[in-house]
């Protein structure tokens, strides 16, 4: 099969879909792999590397006109003229944006395998946990960042400073975005809360990021009353390949102190506070009602090495599988047929028609394959 690699041309994204190891695992399995040139120039890869793994560096036109497309994130407006019936493998985040993107997917009756709705056996979202990690951990140490005074912040530092603990930090949401915050959080020495729905969980949680840490069952009563007084809130919020619910209102966002932070890291899937409106890395934040708010919707980007090694060490098997048996690798795989959104012109992820309001557009994938 023909492998095209993308350089990504969203503002400030780094990463690159396949590292040069990952390049040569595919090229060993009899795969031709076009890569971009400079696609994993910032992520610390150079062309010479791809090369010696393998590997024909091209334009980006090369690139796009194969039969497996790697990417990390959706395709913009200016590429929806590649687009054709291929497969095209990346975070798309389709509930989530508007329906443009998705229109042009089912014009070009492209196969959009999207990395965040993939499932594994345990019904987990082994594609989406490892940019989740890093954008949890990350959301703590920016957050921060955007406390202190000369950002205009509170000037709280979160941490231990002589056996006191400082900072309140927030966080909505016990998955992974969730955890990572938390434990970093926590491992900074500030006052760590974390908000999740799974009663079950929560010993278990306690236990994970440490005895001082405050596990709470997510309602808007407890949501309203412990935003009141937090230096940083996290928004960790996720419903799988749907739009984000609200579970902080602006009334609520109001109610917070002048000079605190929120950090949604739901944004790229419409963002879990009211307030929240899309950003990008060249311009992070925006003040509303006093709260610097940061919400980036490729956080990730920002550490493209550690990122980019995490998700080739992710995706590679699904690629090869890709690549070995093309759409027919799915019917094999219930949870890897999770992560087809769109086919042969049709959306296949009933979440994404009903966030976008297009179910005269949905079938079921079985009766497509």
């Amino acid at each position: 099969m023909i492998i095209g690699v993308l350089k990504e041309i969203k503002d400030k994204e780094n990463r690159v879909a396949l590292t040069p190891e990952g390049a040569k695992k595919l090229v060993s399995a009899k795969n031709k792999v076009l890569v971009e040139n400079n696609a994993g120039l910032n992520s610390g890869f150079s062309d010479e590397e791809y090369k010696k793994a393998g590997a024909q560096i091209v334009d980006a036109e090369k690139a796009w006109n194969a039969d497996l497309v790697l990417k990390v994130k959706e395709p913009l407006e200016s590429e929806y003229k590649f687009l054709k019936q291929q497969i095209v493998f990346t975070y798309f985040h389709l509930a989530g944006v508007t329906k443009t993107l998705t229109e042009a997917l089912l014009k070009s009756k492209t196969t959009a395998i999207a990395y965040e709705t993939v499932e594994d056996k345990y019904n987990r979202l082994p594609l989406l946990a490892p940019m989740s990690a890093v954008a949890g951990n990350m959301s703590v140490t920016i957050g921060s960042y955007y406390l202190a005074k000369f950002n205009n912040g509170r000037g709280m530092q979160l941490g231990e400073v002589m056996g006191n603990f400082y900072g309140k930090v927030v966080i909505i949401g016990d998955g992974v975005v969730g955890r990572h915050a938390a434990k970093t959080a926590h491992g900074m020495g500030a006052n760590v809360y974390l908000f999740g729905r799974h009663e079950e969980r929560m010993d278990n949680l306690r236990e994970l990021i440490g005895k001082k840490a405050h596990v709470l069952l997510s309602t808007p009563e407890n949501i309203a009353e412990h935003i009141k007084d937090a230096d940083l809130v996290v928004g960790a919020v996720l419903v799988t390949g749907a739009k984000a619910p609200y579970v902080v209102t602006e009334e609520m966002v109001k109610t917070m102190q002048p000079g605190s932070v929120i950090v949604d890291v739901s944004i790229d899937q419409g963002g879990c506070i009211e307030t929240s409106k899309p950003t990008k890395h060249s311009d992070p934040v925006f003040v509303k009602h006093g709260v610097t708010h940061y919400c980036v919707t490729n956080m990730p980007g920002a550490y493209p090495r550690t990122s980019t090694i995490a998700l080739t060490n992710a995706t590679l098997p699904y690629a090869l599988k890709l690549a070995e048996k093309g759409i027919n690798a799915v019917k094999e795989d219930g949870g890897f047929a999770k992560g087809v959104n769109t086919y042969k012109g049709y959306i296949t992820y009933k979440p994404v028609a009903e966030g976008l309001n297009l179910m005269d557009r949905f079938r079921e994938l079985k009766e497509l394959v």
